[in-house]
């Protein structure tokens, strides 16, 4: 592995494990076990970490931000793991949203690429909201999907801090089962039903 890629990957495991701002780039390149110029050499400052971190995790979330294609026949089942993956990046990348306001303030930089990165998430969402009331699963008047859309972004960005500020270990399936509350009233009965039973081994997960 390049010096480049394990620098990341220890930055990365530093700022989720004890949060970015208790993190130096000396003690990144004490965990890694190379001099601070060698770390420099590639990343010239925190700043420089924290923003090739956020592009490599929209490179890695990039390909589920395209919805499925709108002909494909897919189980209410297929949409929830769908969701899943989503989560499973977001968490893989925590640090950023643990304290996303203040991180955005001191990186202008960081910020505009958060803004456009949500502008893509909430496109997927109605997308995808968009699909399941094409095929008769979903019900609501455009406003009332809208609204939904900004409530489940939310939830994505929030809800494992929230876990952690309880000192809660739901993890992932927690903030599925959280996002299926939300979304579960707007569905058909059939759909209901499917997510009813579905949320369970979630919740239970």
């Amino acid at each position: 592995m390049k010096t480049r890629d394990r620098i990341l990957d220890c930055a990365l495991h530093c700022f989720n494990t004890r949060g970015e701002p208790n993190v130096s780039t000396l003690e990144v390149a004490t965990e890694l076990g190379i001099s601070p110029g060698n770390l420099y050499y590639h990343f010239r400052g925190k700043e420089a970490l924290v923003l090739a971190l956020f592009e490599r995790f929209r490179n890695d979330l990039a390909p589920l931000l395209e919805p499925p294609p709108a002909q494909a026949q897919l189980d209410i089942e297929d949409y929830w793991l769908f969701l899943e993956l989503i989560v499973e990046r977001l968490a893989d990348y925590r640090f950023l949203f643990q304290d996303l306001a203040n991180l955005a303030v001191r990186m202008p930089a960081l910020a505009r690429g958060v803004r456009a990165w949500l502008k893509q998430l909430k496109h997927c969402l109605a997308t995808v909201l968009g699909q399941l009331q094409g095929q008769a699963r979903l019900r609501g008047e455009p406003p009332v999907l809208a609204q939904l859309v900004e409530q489940i972004t939310l939830t994505l960005l929030f809800a494992l801090d929230y876990q952690r500020i309880l000192g809660q270990q739901g993890g992932i399936e927690q903030v599925i089962y959280q996002v299926m509350m939300l979304v579960t009233p707007h569905l058909s009965e059939e759909s209901q039903r499917d997510t009813a039973d579905l949320a369970q081994r979630y919740r239970t997960g």
